[in-house]
């Protein structure tokens, strides 16, 4: 219920006031059944200018820091969080990473939408960065189809640093779904998930026109504060087989 109040009344018409988003592809979300959201991720907004633009309900998890900060700022930061359907990770350990999994799958079998983030990090700076490859094994484990979210423009309605909105024009792209049948059978293998990984990579990459860099965003973030920088191999040029 809460959900709904957010995007038809509390929060919906101001964003769509303000910011005036530009939705394609919609027609690309199905009507009902489980699906994969991969989407780019720029800034905090993200989670709140997709649902916006689906005609369905989605469910993003989210990291754990935003149900767990202590005082009332914290709990009512968890009441809205969960009130918006969003469900805490922890990010920590394997163990947790694994619970999180658990989670998104049981999400996908009762016949949902789940949002995901493939970069784990927001960018640092508007690029986009290498894809870890826990959104191939569920599509792969599960069977669902992916579809990529690219958004344009969130970075600028919300920076990084002090909250702060801005009214500038966003665009959300829905491409099309992407069926990964061709490799049933195969995941836990790490080649097929790094290749089904590049192909939604590169789909964002197409859809957004986003410089790519294949490294990791979490990793740049912690060679920044520790003054060094991670190098990058390649690109995902072409699709992946």
């Amino acid at each position: 219920m809460f959900y709904w109040l957010l995007k038809f009344v509390l929060v919906g018409p101001f964003i769509s006031l303000v910011n005036r988003p530009k939705v394609e592809g919609v027609e690309n979300i199905p009507p009902d059944g489980a699906a994969i959201l991969a989407g780019n991720h720029l800034s905090f907004t993200d989670w709140l200018f997709t649902p916006l633009a689906s005609p369905r309900r989605i469910t993003y998890l989210a990291k754990a820091e935003y149900f767990t900060t202590p005082g009332l700022k914290g709990r009512l930061q968890k009441f809205f969080f969960s009130g918006a359907g969003q469900y805490p990770i922890d990010r920590s350990s394997a163990t947790a990473a694994e619970g999180a999994f658990d989670s998104a799958r049981k999400l996908l079998n009762e016949g949902r939408l789940v949002g995901l983030y493939p970069e784990g990090t927001r960018s640092p700076d508007g690029r986009l960065y290498k894809g870890k490859t826990g959104v191939a094994r569920l599509a792969l484990e599960t069977g669902v189809p992916v579809i990529p979210v690219s958004l344009i423009g969130t970075d600028e309605v919300c920076p990084p640093g002090p909250f702060r909105w801005r009214p500038r024009k966003v665009t959300v792209k829905f491409g099309k779904p992407i069926d990964f049948s061709r490799y049933e059978g195969m995941g836990g293998n790490r080649f097929v998930e790094r290749a089904v990984t590049d192909e939604i990579m590169y789909e964002l990459m197409r859809m957004g026109d986003q410089e790519y860099v294949d490294v990791y965003a979490a990793s740049l973030k912690k060679s920044a504060s520790a003054g060094t920088r991670p190098e990058a191999d390649r690109i995902p040029q072409t699709m992946a087989g």
